[in-house]
């Protein structure tokens, strides 16, 4: 059985529990699932605000978590949590609604009976699109605009991560995973480590394959770093560290003036995908085998980003022109 009452939990979420047995009187698998849902939900958050580098999402300690944190909430927040739980956590529909029922009975115990927030971002959530939840993403002129930036940094190395990332849609932990040896510059490809340990590859493009070239022209000349297999080291000349990756993004859009706009590098992983279907010819089937989705459900998120699209389809049908014609007497 879960241990509800923790000195592990904020103590807000002690008392949310306790609310739940004494007053709802919920059953205990409810209470339970009431409870895992929506520590999750605390664990996602803090790590977005705080940057934790956990590896895993409940390894995150949100004992330090005050009602301060909860007010900042957005249902922007919450409809990122929604498409986390889809995308890394490969929840079905019927998990992710459930997770809704439980934010939404947490948001109204901390609004109406503990009095620790004075705006329920639930009120402005739209139940009927848990799969339709959007994800923070930059806009063609804003990755032009990112990569411009890097370019100035005078880091080749800085210049083709964040390349590969806008590019190829990688995760994190799969462009720290890359070693030399795993890119085939005569297939212009690279094999990557993704989720469950499960190898993938991954297609480059000519920008990569430039961004690439000029980095390892750089590379090749650090005498010190000849032994280590990785492709992007550290300045000790080790592999690159996943908070290292972050910080460079984080540089980055700072310079490019796109701070502030909740971007991650997960998030540029969003922003390959949506500039893959936007832009690109990119099927759904197609997406889902670039980013490495086990589910389909999981892809569809990026064909509801952009209704001007559908638009778009429908005026350019050769049809589109056609007037009704004069009948022939």
């Amino acid at each position: 059985m879960l241990n509800l009452n923790s000195s592990e939990n904020p103590e807000f979420l002690n008392e949310y529990i306790m609310h739940l047995k004494v007053v709802k009187m919920l059953s205990q698998r409810t209470i339970e699932e009431y409870f895992m849902d929506t520590r999750l939900f605390l664990k996602y958050i803090y790590d977005q605000s705080h940057n934790t580098n956990a590896d895993d999402i409940t390894e995150v300690d949100i004992r330090n978590m005050t009602a301060d944190d909860i007010r900042k909430i957005t249902v922007s927040d919450i409809y990122g949590f929604i498409f986390f739980t889809a995308d890394e956590r490969k929840n079905l529909e019927r998990s992710r609604y459930r997770k809704i029922s439980s934010l939404r009975s947490f948001f109204k115990y901390m609004d109406r009976v503990a009095h620790l927030i004075d705006k329920d971002p639930c009120k402005d959530l739209d139940i009927r699109t848990p799969k339709a939840a959007r994800p923070k993403f930059l806009s063609l002129d804003e990755s032009l605009r990112l990569l411009k930036a890097s370019d100035s940094t005078d880091s080749k190395r800085d210049y083709c991560i964040i390349t590969l990332f806008l590019n190829c849609g990688m995760r994190l932990s799969e462009l720290v995973g890359i070693n030399i040896r795993d890119i085939d510059f005569y297939e212009n490809r690279m094999e990557v480590l993704g989720k469950g340990n499960k190898k993938r590859t991954v297609y480059l493009n000519k920008a990569c394959i430039d961004a690439l070239n000029r980095y390892l022209e750089d590379r090749r000349s650090n005498i010190k770093a000849a032994d280590e297999p990785a492709l992007f080291i550290s300045n000790q000349n080790h592999r690159i560290s996943k908070r290292r990756v972050q910080q460079i993004v984080e540089s980055t859009l700072e310079k490019a003036g796109l701070d502030g706009k909740g971007i991650t590098t997960h998030k540029l992983r969003h922003t390959a995908a949506t500039l893959m279907y936007q832009y690109g010819d990119a099927d759904i089937l197609q997406l889902k085998e670039l980013l490495g989705h086990a589910n389909i459900s999981t892809t569809e998120i990026y064909t509801h980003l952009n209704d001007e699209n559908v638009r778009n389809a429908v005026e350019s049908n050769p049809l589109a022109g056609v007037k009704p014609g004069k009948k022939e007497k």
